[in-house]
Formats: structure tokens, C-alpha cells, sequence
């Protein structure tokens, strides 16, 4: 290992001195943020908000500070189906309902998964990752299909969000602490040999929890009534549960959508289908499944869903190269190469392997523009609230699709003969810490 030497230093600086660009810009950042530095006047006429093919939908909805963006996603397609059918101008579906369940169902999870690592040792990479993620906000579109499908969904007014709900870190906190005590009370009696004790553990952990979900978040109801304004006209349906406002409402859709990912990485070959060890919430739900596809193909299915007037549910990595405020994702209106004298550039495949990148939040497709056939910018349909972007709904262009855009959710009748074999296909198991998983983070 060779250590940095004052010979180094003296290079460096000489070095420095023969930058001008970089002076400059040292004495401009003082008062100004460096990222605004590298925008670029000259992209700004090729990124409008003006769409070929545009699907109408509802006000955006606000997660507020919270990571349940795949159940505000998934719920915003869903109540679309509703809207649609009583022309509703405004509706919301409970989604502090869905997150009571997804946090019982993972507790659950967490506890049952655990009892494969009651021998290993306490450094086995597995465990570790387990007990480091705990349980989060975050999912997968297949796990908030499995909570749809087991407990329905209710409308906003029949659960509203709570302070808890609406701010997690701290709750998550707890949950996280009462499992790991949960690790680490049952490797115990393990190594002690008292293993007929771990299932009252079990049993009294999931209590003690359950009580603490109910305390944050309420209690879920087991029927309502759905009242709504259509028309200038008041209506209500009476007694609904949850289960059958999905099935008769909403068809029981969920089942005919698979998911998608485009992941160039040598790992992953094209046409395979992808599991991720250890990833899931709801024990024998729906399972988490990704059909891998190169990006001409998966463009095209997206394409086709949203050319039919259908929304599309998709993750991507919002961290890289966005304007939250403008509400606009574009790999090309930041000028930081130039600016900064340095490369900066990975592919898709490094950047994904080499832990520069990964899916951490989902959103809706509401539209696309088209030129002579080919997409070149994006609408989105976001779950930030209306004060950014125009009115909560963003932008991406094409190019940082391209780069960024790493899962959507299609439905099965877009796939071809042999998308559908491949997608037949038992899925490759990757490992805990794969980036495909880490929506669910």
C-alpha cells in the first residue's frame, strides 16, 4: 500500500493552480448550491410537460415522510378502476390500511425466516444483512399484491393516516429493536437448548407488536361504507368489506400483472426470470418474481400498456440527475463533467454492480410523448404532493429511462409467445443484498 507523500501534495497543487475553471467555480459555490451550477439553459425547450399519448388521472397523493411509494403507486392504479366507473373527480384508497398489514405481515416474516439462522454463526453475511434491514417501509409490487389479494383494500376516509403513519422513522425504530431482541432472545434458547420455548416467544413478540401497529397506525376495519359525490349526485354503498370491495370493484386485476426489470448485468442473462432470498412479507402470498428483459423489449411492453390507456406501475433510482422543484429527471440538464474537468460516467451494469445505483422509488406512468414513434420524455404520476413539479406530476426523458429505470409492471397479455415461456420459468435465486431487491428496503 503506498501512503499519500508531501511530494504528492506539492503536485497536486501545482496542478490545481493550472485550473482555472476550478477557481472560478471555488469562489462561486460559496454562495450557491454546486449542483445548480451544472444546469444547462439549452436542454430546457426538449423537456415541456406536453405528452403524444396522455392518460387522465386523479389528483397526486402525498407519502409524506415515509417510504410506502410501491403502495401509494400500486393504490393509485388501483382507485382508478373506481373513479373511473362513478366518475369521481377526487378519491383516495386507504393506504395506512395496506401499511398496517404490510408491517404485521413482515414482523411475521422476520420471525418465521429467523428460525433458518438459529445455528449460524453471529457473522454469517445473511444474518447480518436480515437483522441490519430489520423491517422497512419499502416493498415489491408482487408483496402489495399479496396484501390486496389476502385483506382488500378501503377507502381513505375508512382508515385515515395517522401521525405515525404518515412519519416512520421512529416507529420503524421500535419494531426494529423488539425483532432483533426477538434474534437474539431466540438464538439463545437455541444454543441453550430450550428450543420448545422459541414458539411462546414467537407468540408473545407478534402480540406485543400487533398491539403496537394498532397504537400507531389504528385499528383496520372489517367493513364500511363508501360514500362519494358523482355527478353533483351524493351516493353510498353500504356494508362493504375489504376483500369484496376489491374483487367486485376492482375485478380481482391484480392477478393478470407480472413484473418486469431490465438489469444488464452478467448475473442476470436476458429472458431468465429472478427471485431474491429472503425478500417478502405476506408467508405463501404471491411470489416475488421478475422476468428480465433487455431494454428494447422492455420499452416496448410498457409502451403497449400505456398505448392501450393503461397506467403503469414502476421503480427507478430518483436520486441521480433530478430537479425535484422543476419535477424533472434528465441525465442531460446537469453539466457536471465539463464543469468539474473529470469523468463521471458508469454503465448500467457498474453502476448496479458496483453499488452506485438501485431502484428506491416507485411511480405511475400516466403518459409519453412521441416523436416520429419514439419516446422521448415521460409523464409520471408521483406521491410527493402537489407543491412540486407541475401539481405532483413529473417528467423523465428518455435517455434517463434508460439508465434509470429498472422495473414496471405489465400486464400478461402484452408479452409474446416466448416472453411468456421465459416468464414460465423457475426463477434464479439471487442473493439477499441483490439491487432488484432494494425497493423493499
Amino acid at each position: 500500500m503506498k501512503k499519500i507523500s508531501f511530494a504528492d501534495l506539492k503536485k497536486w497543487e501545482s496542478h490545481y493552480d493550472n485550473k482555472p475553471v476550478q477557481k472560478a467555480l471555488s469562489r462561486v459555490i460559496v454562495k450557491n448550491e454546486l449542483q445548480g451550477l451544472f444546469e444547462k439553459l439549452e436542454v430546457k425547450p426538449s423537456i415541456q410537460f406536453k405528452f403524444s399519448n396522455e392518460i387522465k388521472t386523479l389528483p397526486v397523493t402525498s407519502q409524506k415522510q415515509s417510504g410506502r411509494c410501491w403502495i401509494f403507486a400500486g393504490l393509485n392504479v388501483l382507485r382508478e378502476i373506481v373513479a373511473n366507473r362513478y366518475e369521481m373527480k377526487d378519491f383516495e384508497l386507504s393506504q395506512n390500511y395496506t401499511a398496517f398489514y404490510d408491517k404485521l405481515e413482515k414482523i411475521n416474516y422476520f420471525i418465521e425466516i429467523m428460525d433458518d439462522f438459529l445455528k449460524v454463526d453471529q457473522d454469517d453475511r445473511t444474518l447480518q444483512h436480515i437483522l441490519k434491514t430489520g423491517i422497512q417501509d419499502g416493498g415489491q409490487w408482487d408483496m402489495f399484491v399479496s396484501l390486496i389479494e389476502k385483506y382488500g383494500v378501503v377507502p381513505k376516509e375508512a382508515m385515515q393516516e395517522t401521525s405515525s403513519s404518515s412519519n416512520t422513522r421512529f416507529m420503524n425504530q421500535i419494531i426494529n429493536i423488539k425483532l432483533r431482541q426477538y434474534a437474539s432472545n431466540a438464538r439463545h434458547l437455541f444454543a441453550e437448548d430450550r428450543k420448545d420455548e422459541i414458539e411462546s416467544l414467537k407468540k408473545q413478540t407478534l402480540d406485543e407488536l400487533y398491539t403496537f401497529l394498532v397504537t400507531n397506525f389504528g385499528m383496520p376495519p372489517k367493513s364500511f361504507d363508501l360514500e362519494f359525490v358523482a355527478k353533483d349526485a351524493y351516493q353510498i354503498i353500504k356494508g362493504l368489506t375489504p376483500q369484496a370491495f376489491y374483487k367486485d370493484y376492482m375485478h380481482d386485476v391484480l392477478k393478470e400483472y407480472i413484473s418486469i426489470i431490465h438489469a444488464p448485468t452478467q448475473d442476470k442473462p436476458f429472458m431468465k426470470t429472478y427471485r431474491v432470498a429472503y425478500l417478502g412479507n405476506v408467508i405463501d402470498g404471491r411470489e416475488i418474481k421478475y422476468l428480465n428483459l433487455d431494454m428494447e423489449s422492455f420499452k416496448d411492453l410498457v409502451l403497449k400498456q400505456l398505448n392501450n390507456k393503461e397506467l403503469v406501475w414502476f421503480g427507478s433510482d430518483v436520486s441521480r440527475y433530478g430537479d425535484r422543484n422543476v419535477g424533472v429527471w434528465d441525465d442531460n440538464q446537469f453539466d457536471d463533467e465539463e464543469m468539474l474537468e473529470m469523468s463521471l460516467y458508469m454503465t448500467k451494469e457498474d453502476e448496479l454492480d458496483y453499488s452506485n445505483s438501485s431502484m428506491n422509488h416507485a411511480m405511475v406512468l400516466t403518459g409519453v410523448n412521441l416523436d416520429e414513434g419514439k419516446p422521448n420524455r415521460w409523464k409520471i404520476e408521483n406521491s410527493w404532493g402537489d407543491q412540486n413539479g407541475n401539481k405532483g406530476y413529473y417528467l423523465m426523458t428518455d435517455t434517463w429511462f434508460d439508465r434509470y429505470v429498472y422495473q414496471a409492471v405489465v400486464n400478461k397479455k402484452y408479452l409474446s409467445q416466448e416472453q411468456l415461456q421465459a416468464w414460465a420459468q423457475k426463477p434464479i435465486i439471487l442473493k439477499p443484498w441483490d439491487p432488484m431487491g432494494s425497493l423493499a428496503d
